[in-house]
């Protein structure tokens, strides 16, 4: 029964967000059970054509690439994939009408990955900023309004700008493994073999400013989401935090992360936050 192979794919896309990433798993778990199942099958996509571009190294990435994308589109064009994850993800697609032109964005910015090494214009930088993370805070947003065309349009600038502060976020992050590992580097006009507290500092204004602005959506989000990507917004806020406060020699050489009981304790304060209406 088709039934029975759709549950074994939503299962799949639940397991791949819980074991690549708690933080995200835990944000999840606070989206009402009526939309949790489409962010697991929207993550679950997004990670898996993150990891050919990024970790598959002793594969022919872009093989594995132009596979993964062909089978994207018969999966879109055919509603079912033999591939759990596109299968899941088709259905979300086709539940909450997510437009092609996302979804294309998303994997030119992953293709891009394949090979370009640096961003030396803010045009270029921004572009693979949308295709990246705008779109899939779009994605999710499409499934939080439940097709209210005119909450969507007015969150969209919201959320666009939550998703570029988790991204640079990550790229702050992971600066070391991109730079040393990849071979990357994202940030226009910073050489990150020599970052210094000006330009990480920059970096981080830039970042701040995203933040505000997403935060002014959140409070806007329909119930059953507000929660959840509260959660996530907090826990990017203190890693932002964190990164703030860390020398720019320290964040080329390691990376920063938040302790597990310090997740907790943000998980209980942004429930007390929720519960007392405090957003």
């Amino acid at each position: 029964m088709k039934s029975i192979f759709d549950s074994v794919s939503f299962e799949c896309s639940r397991n791949v967000t819980r074991s690549y990433s708690t933080s995200f798993s835990a944000a999840v778990k606070m989206l009402a059970p009526s939309i949790r199942q489409d962010i697991y099958n929207i993550y679950g996509f997004v990670r898996f054509a993150d990891e050919i571009v990024d970790t598959f190294h002793d594969y022919d990435k872009e093989v594995l690439f132009d596979r993964f994308e062909k089978d994207l589109a018969q999966a879109l064009e055919n509603k079912i994939s033999l591939n759990p994850i596109l299968n899941s993800f088709q259905h979300t697609v086709h539940q909450y009408a997510i437009p092609m032109s996302l979804i294309a964005a998303f994997m030119k910015s992953m293709r891009l990955d394949l090979h370009k090494k640096e961003y030396k214009s803010y045009d270029e930088y921004n572009e693979y900023i949308y295709g990246s993370a705008d779109v899939v805070g779009l994605m999710c947003l499409k499934v939080f309004v439940k097709g209210d065309e005119k909450k969507f349009n007015e969150l969209k600038e919201a959320a666009m700008r939550l998703g570029s502060a988790f991204q640079k976020v990550n790229f702050l992050r992971d600066l070391k493994a991109d730079y040393e590992d990849l071979n990357r580097t994202y940030f226009p006009n910073t050489d990150l073999s020599k970052l210094d507290e000006y330009s990480k500092n920059e970096i981080i204004k830039e970042i701040e400013a995203d933040f505000e602005v997403g935060f002014q959506g959140i409070l806007k989000l329909p119930l059953e989401a507000k929660f959840g990507v509260y959660t996530a917004y907090v826990y990017y806020k203190k890693l932002l935090t964190k990164l703030k406060k860390t020398p720019s020699v320290e964040i080329k050489n390691t990376r920063i992360r938040v302790p597990d009981y310090e997740k907790f304790g943000l998980l209980a304060k942004c429930y007390v936050n929720y519960r007392l209406n405090l957003l």
